[in-house]
């Protein structure tokens, strides 16, 4: 008989941690979920018990170690193990880079990339002597390829990206049955457009194609259930961002920066006062829930033919290998239109 996993989660409350815990409650899992909003978490409990998983909602702020450290105690209290860990939680800033104080900067650093640098020290500490686990982080294309007005999340998403590598590499040299793999996500309709702090004149949104958060869960299901590889990659789009970096970064810098402005900005005007989590979550005890989604359903797409080709290397290579085609006939044809 399988035993029940026992599953933490940063960033339950909203998005693609959101969308994580009720798949993993579907499955009849122990969930762990950690965020600030504890409207949100409250939320987030109810659906994975509702789905048939058991739920602890520990408020936690993922920047601080200690906090963590705590939430990983809880878990194994309350459920006995601890074998799989996902880090979502993130913080955000959408400004150019001379608009954003250095206390914003550090925030989402510590929020972005030091937060999933906790989670993973505190997942280590409890599979490690066990030698047994598995931890998930939910990577971005942009941790490949940078896009203006996201400095701050584009540097955390790299560091993420390098940190994983060196950990993985340690944990093969210590012959450790511990993995670690990363979800690179492409955009998804989430709630951080609406509540990430913004210093845009028009309101932030994601660039097309849009993915639904449950497809992002899916890929961290299929992740933590197939840790072997290093990477998985969410959505054709976050394949041909890679693999574009890798063929013709320059003409990317120079198509992004006449272009990421307005593909990143709706037409209506956004309000410069408006409430932002950066600080202090906007779901907190006098919050209200916020969901899995944010508010572009009807452009966000619910299936992704890379999960599938994921589950099977010869389909995957051959979509990669089109994706590759596709992105050097893209290259081509911008080139051309930059010269003109």
């Amino acid at each position: 008989m399988n035993r029940t996993r026992t599953v933490v989660i940063t960033g339950a409350s909203a998005g693609i941690g959101r969308a994580t815990a009720r798949a993993f409650g579907a499955r009849g899992a122990n969930v762990v979920l950690l965020a600030r909003g504890e409207s949100g978490l409250k939320a987030a409990a109810r659906e994975v018990e509702d789905a048939g998983g058991r739920a602890l909602a520990v408020p936690t702020d993922t920047a601080d170690a200690a906090q963590v450290e705590a939430a990983a105690d809880a878990a194994v209290e309350e459920f006995g193990t601890l074998d799989v860990w996902v880090n979502v939680a993130f913080s955000s800033v959408f400004a150019p880079f001379t608009e954003i104080t250095a206390e914003e900067y550090e925030r989402v650093t510590q929020v972005s990339y030091l937060g999933f640098v906790n989670g993973t020290r505190s997942a280590l500490a409890r599979m490690l002597p066990r030698d047994e686990g598995t931890i998930v982080q939910v990577g971005s294309a942009l941790g490949f390829r940078s896009i203006p007005l996201q400095s701050a999340y584009c540097g955390a998403k790299h560091a993420v990206n390098g940190f994983t590598s060196s950990v993985r590499t340690e944990l093969l040299h210590q012959g450790s049955n511990v993995k670690i793999t990363i979800a690179q996500m492409p955009a998804v309709n989430t709630p951080q457009f609406s509540w990430v702090l913004s210093r845009l004149p028009r309101r932030p949104q994601p660039v097309p194609p849009i993915y639904q958060p449950e497809v992002a869960a899916r890929a961290v299901l299929h992740a933590a259930d197939h840790p072997g590889r290093k990477q998985y990659y969410v959505g054709l789009s976050t394949v041909a961002t890679v693999w574009g970096d890798k063929i013709a970064p320059a003409l990317l810098d120079r198509y992004l920066a006449r272009t990421g402005y307005d593909s990143q900005q709706t037409s209506e005007r956004e309000d410069p006062d408006r409430p932002h989590n950066l600080w202090e979550p906007l779901d907190g005890a006098a919050g209200r829930d916020h969901g899995a989604h944010g508010s572009f359903d009807d452009r966000a797409h619910g299936r992704s033919p890379q999960l599938l080709f994921s589950r099977h290397p010869a389909l995957a290579t051959a979509l990669t290998t089109g994706a590759l085609a596709a992105t050097t006939g893209l290259a081509a044809r911008g080139l051309r239109s930059l010269r003109k």
